[in-house]
């Protein structure tokens, strides 16, 4: 087992903007490799040439929403590996959304090799945590940022030693979420029981609600009503 040679080893670090856990991740990775490309953003950002032209070591995907092309996963030597903000039962777009729906009491993240079919790659580790009635979208989801940074850790310790990435057991449970499944899950409906648009509304509110009902043309997005 030999370790890497930090000023030589090229990582490709991918995230998301305007995130504390992300951040931090940036941070180790712009310390200790000199070589690094690292490129953050949003959903709806593209990924510019020095990004898909690149070749290297490690590929790293942290906490972000880009599918990739094979070809640049192919492009990673060592591996081209995700960070994703769910357990294995729950891969895709919208994954803590449909947790909490389905009033899950457990959770947990998954970081795991990538392939060009979402969420489908081989699984590196799994670290799970309960989950209370009180627990919203957004403290469940800020757990699995703790403990996405915590694996990536964990994770970076044994790459920068030449170690090879840990093996599991586990596997995915199901296809991946869509994104189309997720707007589906957010559309209030008039002949809905007033439990299910609760668990709906519930399910779909981050800091701000996501739910909206459609009537006609028209659409209406459900508010917050912030009066006592």
């Amino acid at each position: 087992m030999k370790p890497v040679d930090l000023n030589e080893y090229r990582v490709l670090f991918l995230r998301k903007k305007e995130n504390e856990f992300a951040q931090r991740a940036e941070d180790f990775i712009r310390s200790r490799f000199p070589k690094a490309v690292i490129f953050s953003g949003s959903r709806k950002d593209k990924l510019p040439p020095e990004v898909l032209n690149w070749t290297g070591d490690l590929m790293i995907s942290f906490i972000s929403s880009w599918i990739y092309p094979a070809s640049l996963l192919e492009s990673a030597s060592y591996a081209a590996i995700n960070f994703h903000p769910g357990c294995p039962k729950y891969p895709g777009t919208g994954c803590t959304n449909f947790a909490v729906y389905n009033g899950e009491k457990e959770y947990g993240i998954t970081c795991h090799h990538m392939k060009a079919t979402v969420d489908s790659g081989s699984i590196i580790q799994v670290k799970r945590f309960p989950v209370k009635e009180t627990d919203t979208v957004y403290s469940i989801t800020q757990q699995c940022y703790r403990l996405i940074e915590e694996s990536f850790y964990e994770i970076m310790e044994g790459v920068i030693k030449g170690s090879p990435l840990p093996v599991t057991n586990e596997t995915w449970k199901r296809k991946p979420y869509t994104r189309k499944q997720l707007d589906e899950l957010c559309h209030i409906r008039p002949e809905m029981s007033p439990e299910e648009i609760e668990r709906r509304i519930k399910a779909t509110t981050y800091k701000t609600p996501w739910a909206f009902t459609r009537i006609g043309d028209h659409l209406f997005k459900l508010q917050v009503n912030t009066k006592a």
